[in-house]
Parts: C-alpha cells; sequence; structure tokens
C-alpha cells in the first residue's frame, strides 16, 4: 500500500561537498529536502523505493552502491542490502544520500527509470511498487525543464516556464496527470518518468492524494526543481 511520497531534485550539487563554494546558495534547496523526507520517514514505510533517472530501466532490488569521487569527492552511499556489482547511477546515488542524511536504515530499494518510459509502463512499475509492501513510501528524483534561462543547461526555451508551473501546480494539488513525454524529452526535463511511476503508485492520474504540500519552487540554475510531499493518509 501506498503511504506517502517525498519529491526531491537530484543534482549532485545538493552535496555541501561537491557544490563547496557554491553550498550555501542550495541551503533553503537542502532543508525542504530534509522536511519532505522527515515527513515520509514520520508516515512509518515499511520500504521506501528510491525512483529516479537513469541511462536503462533497471531494478535494484537489493539496493546498491553510488559515490561522487568523479565530482571530485571521496564520499561513498549505500542503498538498501548494499548489493556489490549493483551501482547505482548518479540520481539514485543522490537519493541514498537523501536517506542517509535523514537516518533511514531500514529496506530500501531502487528503480530506474529512462527518459523514454511511456506512460503505461511508468504508471504499471508504480503499482508494482506500491504492492511490494504493506506500508510503502517513495523518494522521487528528477528534476524540470533544463531550458528555463539563457544561462540553462539547454539553454532558454519559452515553453520551459508553463512546463513547469504546471508541473510544480500538480505536485501541489495532489494530482499529477499524464505528462507529455516528447514535450518532457525537449525541455530536458529529467523528472518525467520518475513523476509518473509515482502517480501510478498514488493513484493520482485518477484521483489526488489525501494530503499534498509543495515545499520548494525554483530554478536556481536555470532547472526546474521541486520538492514535496504526498500522503495516502493512512
Amino acid at each position: 500500500m501506498f503511504v506517502a511520497a517525498a519529491v526531491c531534485p537530484c543534482p549532485p550539487m545538493l552535496l555541501p561537498e561537491v557544490a563547496v563554494g557554491a553550498a550555501p546558495e542550495l541551503d533553503p534547496l537542502r532543508e525542504a529536502c530534509d522536511k519532505a523526507l522527515g515527513e515520509l520517514l514520520a508516515a512509518k514505510p515499511d520500504l521506501v523505493w528510491v525512483v529516479g533517472p537513469g541511462p536503462e530501466h533497471r531494478l535494484f532490488d537489493r539496493g546498491g552502491v553510488g559515490g561522487f569521487q568523479g565530482y571530485g569527492v571521496d564520499v561513498s552511499v549505500g542503498l538498501g542490502e548494499r548489493a556489490a556489482g549493483e551501482t547505482l547511477p548518479p540520481a539514485l546515488a543522490v537519493g541514498g544520500w537523501l536517506l542517509e542524511r535523514a537516518g533511514w536504515d531500514g529496506p530500501a530499494r531502487a528503480l530506474a527509470v529512462p527518459d523514454y518510459l511511456e506512460w503505461p509502463l511508468c504508471r504499471e512499475n508504480g503499482a508494482e511498487l506500491r504492492d511490494s509492501a504493506e506500508r510503502v513510501a517513495l523518494l522521487v528524483l528528477g528534476e524540470g525543464s533544463a531550458r528555463r534561462t539563457v544561462k540553462a543547461p539547454g539553454y532558454l526555451d519559452e515553453r520551459a516556464e508553463p512546463f513547469d508551473t504546471a508541473v510544480a501546480a500538480g505536485l501541489a494539488a495532489g494530482q499529477l496527470p499524464k505528462v507529455d513525454a516528447e514535450l518532457a524529452f525537449e525541455l530536458m526535463a529529467s523528472g518525467r518518468a520518475p513523476w509518473q511511476v509515482l502517480a501510478g503508485a498514488a493513484g493520482s492520474d485518477e484521483q489526488p492524494v489525501a494530503s499534498a504540500r509543495l515545499l520548494y519552487d525554483d530554478a536556481p540554475y536555470g532547472v526546474g526543481y521541486f520538492v514535496a510531499y504526498w500522503s495516502s493518509g493512512f
């Protein structure tokens, strides 16, 4: 049964060790993520699924390990059983870091979803995660458009802000209907597939969840970052 979800972005700069001098700029974002994770753990899940973008559709059913050595810092993270040989993609490694930071030491698994994963399969994946334990929580990672400003990674696209505004409204309302996959790809929105998995787990394409709060909505580097918390009320 789905009980709660935290939605967070997954830039490696969330780690102060990676951000270095720029770390204070993202303090409000970290605080929002900490709040969302705190409420997620307060829902007392039996199992936490970390869902985020990855290069391939892959299940980490015993967890895995990840690190940030590629960013010049000696920081490693683990998820679940820290299964040897199961290397988490960067987004899921950020998720592992967020869970460790929140103090979660219970069962955790992960699902990587590529940007080409179609809505019906995303929804099916979400339903499968929902039924994987008596009380299931999701940490859902991903970002909005990376084309919000001229200095953004994808440069400015006038469609980016309306797209992100619609996503933020859906997260605030606790209801995420089908998101246009082609538009999300063009706008470099890495969160589209993970959000759709969340919609499948929570059934939010059909009706809103019992409680939803948008805790952060900004684009500090020209990339849409959202933090939200959803609860089923159970």
